[in-house]
């Protein structure tokens, strides 16, 4: 395993890290059994960073992760998100009691007196225009319930904005071979201000496993399923924006370029290494196996310019009219 600069934290986090949103809910069921060997999997692996939210599964996510750790000595960073509890999601319900009271949640979750780093969880984007907002997690910082906080966006906009406040340690963006704008500007200036960069959504809900086909089905409890057009939340967190159809036409098109013994899944994410202002890609995983080849892209070589020039003209044929302009 590779380790990266976390923006102005001090830490040193795997350049592939773990997303945990599968342990929760949203992508089918995983039982504990597989959460727990994928976590124990990846650590072994040497990954000691990882991403979860309090609504993974109303906190399964967090519970488990907090039992993985209990049996593990490594110094393992978690970094979760708040916000996205509030019913309706709505920009005022990002205030002072709010924030306190899901942090306090997420403090007994994973079982910890201070949370690493805690990430607005895609606000409305109004909440980029409330320093009021920021202003309480300065308060929760200064009071010892978190170490660091930061930001997951929706768009390309809200993170320009995020890293006008001064504390904004992080921006959580959707980056991969299928949503490339955050690398046009974005990316340049987090570097100024050293602001980490966590890559998710990184395999564009699986369709970069190069694993499916137009007969590929997903079930009632998969995002892939009863979030294709947004009726759940953003539908960019869905094959990335992207139809599936269309999505599936240019993996034929990138299956070429994959060299012998290695997985789709895994270009897919040395692709998003290639970029050195992304601190960690956060691929999930369902199970030890799949963790365990998260982990081997860190040990690919770098990409030819020739094959990111072409991966780049595959995405300006087929995904670029999609996805460009609206995230």
């Amino acid at each position: 395993m590779n380790y990266r600069t976390f923006g102005r934290t001090g830490w040193q986090v795997s350049e592939v890290s773990f997303g945990a949103w599968q342990l929760g809910a949203g992508w089918g069921h995983v039982s504990e059994a597989d959460a727990l060997a994928a976590l124990h999997a990846a650590i072994d692996a040497g990954m000691n960073f990882i991403d979860t939210a309090d609504v993974y599964g109303d906190g399964r996510s967090e519970r488990l992760i907090a039992q993985a750790l209990k049996e593990r000595s490594e110094q393992v960073y978690v970094v979760t998100k708040a916000g996205r509890r509030l019913d309706p999601h709505v920009a005022a319900g990002y205030n002072r009691q709010n924030l306190t009271a899901f942090i306090e949640r997420s403090l007994k979750n994973l079982e910890v007196d201070t949370l690493d780093l805690v990430q607005l969880h895609c606000p409305p984007t109004d909440v980029y225009y409330m320093p009021e907002t920021f202003g309480v997690l300065d308060d929760l910082m200064q009071a010892g319930k978190i170490r660091h906080y930061g930001v997951s966006v929706e768009k390309v906009e809200e993170a320009i904005k995020a890293i006008e406040f001064p504390n904004v340690k992080s921006v959580q963006i959707i980056f991969n071979i299928f949503r490339q704008r955050p690398a046009d500007l974005f990316f340049e200036l987090a570097k100024q201000k050293q602001v980490a960069i966590l890559a998710r959504v990184p395999l564009a809900s699986g369709l970069l496993s190069g694993k499916m086909s137009a007969s590929s089905t997903f079930g009632s409890d998969d995002h892939r399923n009863f979030n294709r057009h947004g009726e759940a939340f953003d539908v960019g967190e869905t094959f990335a924006g992207v139809d599936f159809a269309t999505g599936l036409q240019a993996v034929e098109e990138i299956r070429p370029l994959v060299p012998a013994g290695v997985s789709m899944a895994q270009f897919a994410l040395r692709w998003i290494l290639m970029f050195d202002a992304v601190s960690c890609a956060i691929p999930g995983a369902r199970n030890r196996q799949q963790a365990v080849d998260n982990a081997a892209a860190a040990k690919l070589p770098p990409l030819s310019d020739e094959t990111m020039a072409q991966l780049r003209a595959i995405y300006d044929k087929y995904i670029r009219s999609q996805v460009h302009q609206r995230w």
